[in-house]
Formats: structure tokens, C-alpha cells, sequence
């Protein structure tokens, strides 16, 4: 049952308290009645294990406008909910955008999480953003504020200049990152969005953690196929049975 916090959308069903908490933080534009939120969901309450899925503001069943969100909006939205619907050691899986806003909300709550999963994760993607802008887009950002992309999914998608500033300010992949979990990054090596080469970056900004890559040499960026998501199901699954040594 979808439920509501301080204009937040969110889902949680309760399962055993053996398992530390799922928690599927979605991409850019993404919500969590996606193909991957929902079968993760599906999988959890098979395992008996909590699960949390929830909405950005600006995103799915969440108020607010998506032009006006940042990426440390989005990431305070996220802790708000987790704070709210949940309690104890939780695992982090994060597709896209989500990979990023987990590695933030692991960074701000590291004595809560167990883990963390990253599908196709993407920290500092804004950097990419502003280094592929158009002559257009560019003359659109000086004049307006923002640019618009058509989109094949609905709507233009709006950038705006206080999106792309602040997502510099939550930039991850310059210094090393301080946590002692395991982390999980599953990459396809044909994603056109985010490089593959990625998750060797994101690996190498943690040092105390114990990292496993894992490449699907013809993955996409969603990769939302049966033998991805099984990926992706298994991993979580281990990370589930593995004792919780803390984050901090």
C-alpha cells in the first residue's frame, strides 16, 4: 500500500528482523512502480525481508515539481522516508541516479548500512551532463536557466542550472570514501549512459570496503531483462544472509 510523509511517497512492507532492511533508492525520472523496484519488492516478501521503495519529490506519486529538484534534495527526501518507515541495519541498492544518492546516504547514515548494491550507478553524472552540453543547450542555460531534452518517455526533460551547480557540491568521485560494507556494482558493459569504466572509479574511491564488480558484457543501462534481475536478486540475497558488521 502506497503511503505518504511530509508530501513523500513511499511503500514499505515489514518481514523478518533477521534480514537488514531492502531499500531501492530509483533513477533519474524513474519511481518505484519500475520493472526493478517492483520485482525487488516481489523478492523480499518471498524472503521475508523488509523492503522500502519510495519517490523523490518531483517524481511518481511524491509532490512537487521535478525541475526543482537536486540531487541533495532527492538524497534528503530518501533519508527522511528511511528514517520515518524504518529502524535497524538496512541494505542500499541503487539503480542509476539511485547508485549515486546511495553512496550519499550511506555516507551521511554509515552505522546503518549493511550493505550496498549499485545497478548501472552513476555518481557525479551532472559532471557528464555539462561536459556533452550543446552550443544550444549551453545559450539555453545563459538565457533561462535550463534546457529542455524531448524525451521519449513522456514530456521534455527540464535541466536547470541550479540542478547541474548543486549536483557538483554532492560529487563523490574525487576523494576516498570512508566506508567499511560490502558493495556490490553491477555494470552492463553496453550501457550508453553510463561508461563501464565507472564502476572501476567507484571502486577505487573505496578503499576500506570489500567491492565486487560484476560486468554483463551485453547489459544495457536498465537492465531490467529475467537474467539481469536474477543478478541482481542473488546479490541481494547474499548480502541478506551475511552477518551485519555495521558501516561505520
Amino acid at each position: 500500500m502506497m503511503r505518504k510523509i511530509e508530501k513523500l511517497a513511499y511503500e514499505y512492507r515489514e518481514g523478518s528482523a533477521d534480514f537488514p532492511t531492502l531499500v531501492f533508492l530509483p533513477g533519474f525520472r524513474s519511481d518505484m512502480k519500475g520493472l526493478k523496484a517492483q520485482y525487488l519488492m516481489e523478492s523480499a516478501v518471498r524472503r521475508n525481508q523488509s523492503c522500502l521503495l519510495l519517490d523523490y519529490s518531483g517524481h511518481g506519486q511524491s509532490e512537487g515539481r521535478f525541475e526543482d529538484g537536486t540531487i541533495g534534495q532527492w538524497t534528503e527526501d530518501a533519508l527522511t522516508v528511511i528514517r520515518h518507515a524504518t529502524k535497524g541495519p538496512l541494505i542500499l541498492i541503487g539503480s542509476s541516479m539511485g547508485g549515486w544518492i546511495a553512496l550519499l546516504i550511506a555516507r551521511a547514515i554509515p552505522e546503518r548500512v549493511a550493505g550496498l548494491i549499485g545497478i548501472a550507478a552513476a555518481p557525479d553524472f551532472t559532471r557528464s551532463i555539462k561536459a556533452r552540453l550543446s552550443e544550444p543547450y549551453k545559450a539555453d542555460l545563459e538565457r533561462q536557466g535550463f534546457f529542455a531534452v524531448p524525451s521519449d518517455y513522456g514530456d521534455d526533460m527540464i535541466i536547470t542550472q541550479k540542478f547541474l551547480e548543486e549536483g557538483e557540491t554532492q560529487c563523490l568521485l574525487d576523494k576516498p570514501l570512508a566506508l567499511k560494507i560490502p558493495v556490490t556494482l553491477i555494470q552492463g558493459k553496453l550501457d550508453p549512459d553510463v561508461p563501464w569504466q565507472t564502476a572501476e572509479k567507484i571502486k577505487n574511491i573505496l578503499p576500506e570496503a570489500l567491492v565486487e564488480i560484476i560486468y554483463v558484457e551485453d547489459g544495457d543501462h536498465r537492465l531490467s531483462r529475467d537474467e539481469d534481475l536474477k543478478i541482481i536478486d542473488g546479490r541481494v540475497d547474499l548480502m541478506a544472509v551475511a552477518p551485519y558488521a555495521g558501516g561505520g
